[in-house]
């Protein structure tokens, strides 16, 4: 069946998702003929991408770090062009350092970047990864005058130009917009468990034993009650960690996610023992908002594109959510009443969603590599 296929093609592409996406974090300050410049690139994807291990005993150090120095100044500037007024602007690395982001180390480059005149419009070209990882964004915080707007640069966008006079909310709105429904249909272990929370929607438990629901109407609002309760608890912890007033361990978040899948996955198997399926949804809603919130907190942005993003971002995590609702929903309904949903898609995605985010969780409370993507 369809929904059959749809549900082992999702499962297969799970473990590549797994993680938090590759991100760099770029902050350029415009003065009047210069740019000054920060770049944070975090240390695992410069290990794929020139290595860094030195002795291969899968740990990096300061000093295997420092001897690369050259080498990382060069492959970061060979990835990013600085243009004023269609005139390239010249870069050199000024320092390098360390610094520790919720998903881990990142090497910090500090540069400037002479562009020979006075700075009217700016052009960034960022390619940094592409060729790697298809899935890496570079996330800007721009800065002129006491003003500050923010950017997101992809492998579909890699070039953006900016008027230093002028700022555009709506083309920052839309970007971030276009980030929030990317993040979540990419980041596969918040669909898996949205989705562990919504294969039961369409059926009921009669004489503990599953049966077909009968009308529309009360599917539907089984799951709006769900996927309202979800949304409401990652939007609440989506805000406080984003405006910096709870901040939790990156390694404590990510692997009790995955624990929530794998309960999610439970849940389905032993639903008298889970039947609040809306509860259980606004419980762990609290700790993926915390996930969300990983690309935001990072960029550092202050109050006012802070805001902005904030709620631009969570509209686009709630188009994709509804997005994924609205192409679930009506094949699970369809077929709901087919010997095969119960049996297979209900028991048997839910005990690979169990298995998969078991993995996860061993991989991410433990920080062991058990999959080879």
């Amino acid at each position: 069946m369809r929904i059959l296929l749809v549900i082992a093609w999702l499962l297969l592409s799970l473990p590549a998702w797994a993680h938090k996406p590759s991100d760099s974090y770029l902050s350029l300050s415009v003065q009047h003929s210069h740019v000054e410049g920060q770049w944070d690139i975090a240390l695992r994807d410069l290990a794929d991408a020139i290595g860094l291990d030195g002795d291969g005993n899968g740990h990096i150090t300061w000093g295997e770090v420092r001897s690369k120095h050259d080498e990382i100044g060069v492959y970061a500037l060979s990835h990013l062009v600085l243009s004023a007024d269609t005139q390239t602007c010249k870069t050199e690395v000024l320092e390098q350092l360390i610094d520790h982001h919720t998903d881990g180390a990142y090497s910090v480059l500090r540069f400037r970047s002479d562009c020979g005149g006075p700075i009217g419009r700016l052009a960034v070209d960022y390619r940094l990864m592409f060729d790697i990882d298809a899935q890496h964004k570079g996330l800007l915080r721009l800065t002129q005058g006491g003003q500050t707007r923010a950017a997101i640069f992809s492998r579909e966008s890699p070039i953006q130009e900016f008027s230093v006079n002028e700022r555009s909310p709506w083309t920052e709105s839309m970007q971030f917009i276009h980030e929030g429904i990317w993040h979540i249909w990419l980041g596969f272990d918040h669909v898996l468990f949205l989705l562990a929370l919504l294969l039961p929607a369409v059926l009921i438990r009669v004489d503990g034993r599953w049966q077909a629901a009968g009308d529309f109407s009360s599917v539907w609002w089984n799951v709006v009650s769900i996927v309202t309760a979800f949304t409401v608890a990652h939007s609440l912890t989506l805000s406080l960690a984003a405006l910096d007033v709870v901040r939790l361990p990156s390694r404590l978040v990510e692997s009790t996610i995955a624990a929530s899948v794998v309960l999610a996955g439970l849940g389905n198997l032993y639903p008298t023992v889970m039947s609040r399926r809306w509860m259980i949804a606004f419980g762990f809603g609290l700790v993926h908002g915390f996930g969300f919130a990983a690309v935001l907190t990072d960029l550092g942005l202050p109050q006012d594109s802070l805001l902005l993003s904030l709620v631009s971002f969570n509209v686009g995590v709630e188009l994709g959510q509804l997005a994924i609702v609205a192409a679930f929903l009506p094949l699970a309904y369809l077929i709901r009443q087919s010997w095969s949903y119960p049996r297979l898609v209900l028991t048997g995605g839910s005990l690979a969603v169990i298995a998969i985010a078991l993995v996860w969780f061993t991989e991410r409370a433990f920080d062991l590599q058990l999959l080879p993507l």
